[in-house]
C-alpha cells in the first residue's frame, strides 16, 4: 500500500526527475524513463584511484559519478528523495555480485555486505543511514537473485573535524580512527577462511579511495577479511600537473581548477567523493 501511495504522489504531485531534473514527464520511482534506461544500461566494471591508498580492496563501480546517476544519488542522499533507495540498492547489488565473483565467490558461499557508516549526526540529516538502508535493499535483490546474502551494520561512525586541510593519508588515518566495531552486530563468524564467505564493503562513491582503505583496515583488526569493495559511483577524474601530497598527485575532472589539498568534506565527516 505504502508503494501504491507513493506512486500516486508522483501522478497527483508530481516532482522533477532526480536523474536529469525534467519537469512535467512521468516517472518512475522519481525518474524520467529517458534516465531510467540510461541506469539499466550501466554494467559494473572494476576501478581503482591512481595511486590506490595502502589497503584498499578491489573496487567495482555501477558507474561514472555523472549525468543520471549522478543526479539520483545525489537526489536521495541529499534531497530527501528516499524512495530512490529501492532503484539504487538493485543497481548496488549488481556490483556487489561482479566484486563478490571477481574475490572468488559465487552463490553457494555465504555472503555479508557491510556498508560505511555515517555518523549520528549525518544520519538523522538525511532520514537514516543512507547506505545502510542501500545495502538492505541490495541484500533483498541478492537474495531473490538466491544469493545467501546479509546486511551487517559492522562498523559505527564517531563524530570528526573536516578534513578539508588534510593531506590523502592523514585523511585516511582520520577515517580509520574515527570507526569502531560493533561487536553484537556481527551475524558471520570473523574469519573468513573458517567459514569460505565473502565480505564486500559497500559505499556511495569513491575517489581517492581513503574512506574504503580505512573501512578495510579496521574490519582487518577485528579479523575480518575484507574480498572487495562496491560502489555506485567512481569520480571520473584525470590526472594533472600539479602539487604532489604523500606522494599522489592532486586530480580534477576535465574544465576544473586543481584544489591544493584532497576535496573537501560532507557534513558527515567522510569525503563527499571518497
Amino acid at each position: 500500500m505504502r508503494l501504491l501511495a507513493a506512486d500516486l504522489a508522483d501522478l497527483v504531485l508530481p516532482s522533477a526527475c532526480a536523474g536529469c531534473g525534467g519537469e512535467r514527464v512521468a516517472l518512475r520511482h522519481g525518474t524520467c524513463e529517458a534516465c531510467v534506461a540510461v541506469l539499466e544500461a550501466l554494467r559494473p566494471y572494476p576501478t581503482m584511484p591512481e595511486p590506490p591508498p595502502p589497503g584498499m580492496p578491489g573496487c567495482v563501480a555501477v558507474g561514472a559519478y555523472t549525468g543520471a546517476l549522478r543526479g539520483v544519488l545525489l537526489a536521495y542522499k541529499e534531497r530527501q528523495r528516499y524512495r530512490l533507495a529501492r532503484p539504487l540498492g538493485a543497481l548496488l547489488a549488481g556490483a556487489v555480485v561482479e566484486a563478490a565473483v571477481r574475490a572468488g565467490g559465487g552463490r553457494s558461499v555465504p555472503l555479508l555486505v557491510v556498508p560505511v557508516p555515517s555518523t549520528a549526526s549525518a544520519a538523522r540529516e538525511r532520514g537514516g543511514d543512507h547506505m545502510a538502508r542501500l545495502a538492505a535493499h541490495a541484500v533483498c535483490r541478492l537474495r531473490v537473485a538466491g544469493w545467501q546474502a546479509d546486511a551487517g551494520r559492522v562498523l559505527r561512525a564517531l563524530p570528526r573535524a573536516d578534513s578539508v586541510s588534510l593531506t590523502v593519508a592523514e585523511r585516511a588515518a582520520a577515517a580509520e580512527n574515527s570507526l569502531r566495531i560493533r561487536g553484537t552486530r556481527i551475524r558471520i563468524p570473523r574469519r573468513r577462511p573458517t567459514i569460505g564467505g565473502t565480505l564486500i564493503v559497500v559505499d556511495d562513491i569513491v575517489t581517492t579511495g581513503a574512506t574504503l582503505a580505512a573501512v578495510t583496515g579496521r574490519l582487518r583488526e577485528a579479523d575480518m577479511q575484507v574480498a572487495g569493495a562496491a560502489v555506485l559511483a567512481a569520480t571520473r577524474l584525470r590526472k594533472v600537473r600539479g602539487p604532489v601530497r604523500d606522494g599522489a598527485r592532486v586530480r580534477a575532472a576535465p574544465g576544473t581548477k586543481v584544489p591544493g589539498s584532497v576535496p573537501r568534506t560532507r557534513g558527515d565527516g567522510r569525503a563527499s567523493a571518497g
